[in-house]
């Protein structure tokens, strides 16, 4: 067994970071096309090792995920912003919160949401007008956050909450850029935008506070377990049985408000930019939605029928996807690809380069749709946009359920034209952003 895989040479004290920082997506893309498997480098003083095997990431996620656990190094402000929620929280935690979360997510219930998903998507289309210029980015994160509010938390966001929630989302993003800095830097160090940070946490925790007092005294039979199935009656339920104390609920509530509506809000922002990209492409979306719609809004019933609908998604995902890197840590040294990991080492899984290298995906850079229909011998993880194993995302189907119906509706209605002359440049948070939004003009159709 070789001792160290290869990888850039790093500086003194930042190791790689200053290059990841500059730019992430091509920093993960140029060591997987130069490195191959594993790529070990280091972030300030975190000793990283990048996986790119398919094999290998099945193995971290599914067939020994209880060999890793998510890196303690997320423990700081991460921990701050979504303590013990289902995202973070490890072992026991994890699986009773899990399990009780679970009901709220179950396929029978989903199936019910489609007229929820439309309404809301047509309470935003009527802020629209021909011509007009809008941020998509902000749009698409309005309606999956009233999605989120009322399917899983079983109450709406009026015009203040909505609001101060965009306004929060600013300083929370800003905080997890990639940073060389606070990479090398002890976590105790004061550094610029923490006040920011701790502020927006604290917004955030206060809409909370409102929406858990609002749905108080409305959850239904905590004996019985009989009332809503929304998330939030079934944690206040569960509360009520001694089961979840109110940290729990926060720490529940503040990950489904923010990881349950951003993915979905990037995944069609990048789908409207794509298309405006692709007119031919456009087009099909377009004829598909009129063959299967006509006129009437989509029903559950019509989604199953929206094939290349889904397919325009899948690989806006693979090009643009909204996570596009995953961190696990090994409990004890373990062996990848040949190589010995130690146990006090960041393990890397990038979606990002995985969906986009050359040795899983003929001309990778390039949106082909199509691609979803041959008959390709590639390894399942090569592609993961929601993670995998017992930890993938909970809200998987929900979040393509509302990407499918979301993306039908307006394309009914609307055709989106990219408002920008430069190209597209991409912003590294937790999830990965457009930088300075995402400006489109409106056509009606």
């Amino acid at each position: 067994m070789s001792s160290s895989p290869p990888g850039p040479n790093g500086e003194p004290l930042f190791g790689s970071s200053r290059r990841y920082a500059r730019d992430p997506f091509r920093f993960l893309s140029a060591c997987e096309q130069a490195y191959g498997d594993v790529v070990r480098f280091d972030l300030g003083p975190l000793n990283t090792y990048l996986l790119t095997d398919p094999a290998d990431v099945e193995r971290v996620l599914v067939s020994e995920a209880d060999r890793f656990r998510k890196p303690e190094f997320q423990d700081d402000a991460l921990g701050d912003l979504l303590g013990k929620g289902l995202l973070l929280s490890e072992g026991q935690t994890w699986r009773e919160q899990r399990d009780l979360a679970s009901p709220a997510f179950r396929p029978g219930r989903l199936t019910g949401f489609a007229d929820d998903i439309v309404a809301h998507n047509d309470d935003l289309l009527a802020e629209w007008s021909d011509g007009a210029e809008i941020n998509v980015e902000l749009d698409m994160t309005e309606v999956t956050l009233a999605v989120i509010v009322d399917l899983m938390l079983g109450t709406d966001l009026d015009d203040r909450r909505v609001r101060t929630i965009r306004e929060a989302l600013e300083p929370l993003g800003a905080r997890f850029e990639p940073d060389p800095v606070r990479f090398a830097a002890p976590q105790w160090l004061p550094m610029p935008g923490d006040s920011e940070y701790r502020n927006a946490v604290e917004t955030m925790e206060d809409v909370i506070d409102d929406i858990v007092s609002e749905r108080r005294g409305t959850h239904g039979d905590a004996a019985a377990d009989d009332g809503p199935d929304d998330l939030l009656s079934i944690l206040l339920r569960a509360q009520d049985r001694g089961e979840q104390s109110d940290r729990q609920i926060r720490d529940e509530v503040m990950t489904m408000l923010l990881a349950g509506h951003d993915t979905t809000a990037l995944t069609l922002t990048y789908t409207w930019y794509l298309l405006s990209q692709h007119p031919a492409v456009e087009r099909r979306v377009h004829d598909e939605i009129e063959a299967v719609l006509g006129d009437d809004r989509p029903t559950m019933a019509d989604v199953r029928d929206l094939d290349f609908v889904e397919r325009v998604i899948d690989e806006a995902m693979r090009l643009y996807p909204p996570v596009y890197t995953m961190f696990r840590e090994p409990k004890g040294p373990v062996e990848l690809g040949g190589y010995r990991i130690p146990d006090d080492a960041a393990i890397m899984l990038s979606q990002w380069a995985m969906h986009r290298s050359e040795r899983y995906w003929d001309a990778p850079d390039e949106f082909d749709p199509d691609r979803w229909t041959r008959d390709v011998d590639r390894p399942r993880f090569a592609y993961f946009p929601f993670g995998g194993g017992p930890r993938h995302c909970i809200g998987k189907h929900l979040a393509k359920l509302e990407a499918k119906l979301i993306l039908a509706r307006t394309a009914q209605q609307y055709r989106l034209e990219y408002a920008r002359e430069r190209k597209l440049e991409l912003r590294p948070t937790l999830t990965m952003h457009p930088r300075d939004g995402m400006p489109m003009r409106v056509h009606e159709r």
